[in-house]
């Protein structure tokens, strides 16, 4: 049988759509992959920074405690720590604006909530594309098949032989788009599934360490995660 398969026929006997379709599918892939990986790196990077939030509280002042988050402007345990130091400050030293309808904890909540919803927006930035190839890639690996076939078909039709060994190379390439389609979704699947939860979990410590700032810069005490009502006192810090 003269003919074989393989992704290189089906660029060379292919027209324009197919590889069209051929071009589309790898520029999926490339911009999936590069979402995994930039995202999974980032995941990587803000859990490290959630390892060392936990000795936050070991601390004797708020001074000592941020110098434990280090340096990282990227570091979104250490920049909640600042904008809820900001938020109370600002609180405390302003008389003149309509937050002061509000008392500290409702301003301190909404400030700490306000840098919650914009990590969150930033860590989820990218997902969309990962959503957007799992759910389409398929089809469009099923519309380059569609297409390869009639075309196959045509050219079966106009050459007058339908014998197994002219219909197999043409139409068996022509299955290559749906693999093609398939290898391209299926990463983009399960690497938003795993973003997902990574970042879920992220978000859950994120979450606690806010409610822990909360009451700090509230009363002047974290609460105690172990027994719910009690706090453990840490000096304030400028």
């Amino acid at each position: 049988m003269e003919s074989q398969f393989g992704i290189a026929n089906v660029w060379t006997q292919g027209d324009f759509v197919t590889r069209a379709v051929a071009i589309l599918l790898l520029a999926m892939s490339l911009a999936s992959w590069i979402v995994i990986v930039i995202k999974a790196l980032d995941i990587i990077k803000f859990k490290k920074h959630a390892r060392t939030a936990q000795d936050f509280w070991h601390s004797e002042d708020f001074a000592a405690a941020l110098s434990k988050l280090g340096n990282d402007p990227t570091n979104p345990f250490r920049h909640l720590a600042l904008e809820g130091r900001e938020a109370t400050a600002h609180h405390r030293n302003t008389k003149a604006h309509l937050h002061d309808s509000l008392d500290v904890s409702d301003w301190v909540t909404r400030c700490l909530r306000n840098c919650i919803d914009e990590f969150t927006a930033r860590i989820q930035s990218g997902l969309a594309i990962l959503a957007s190839v799992g759910s389409t890639a398929p089809f469009i690996g099923l519309f380059g098949t569609v297409w390869g076939i009639y075309h196959a078909l045509l050219a079966i039709g106009t050459s007058g032989q339908s014998t197994i060994d002219k219909v197999a190379g043409p139409i068996g390439e022509a299955l290559i788009m749906t693999a093609l389609g398939l290898a391209v979704a299926i990463p983009a699947v399960l690497g938003y599934n795993a973003l997902v939860r990574g970042n879920k979990s992220i978000l859950n410590g994120l979450n606690s360490f806010a409610h822990d700032l909360h009451a700090y810069f509230v009363t002047g005490a974290r609460v105690n995660a172990g027994e719910p009502g009690k706090v453990l006192p840490m000096k304030k810090g400028n």
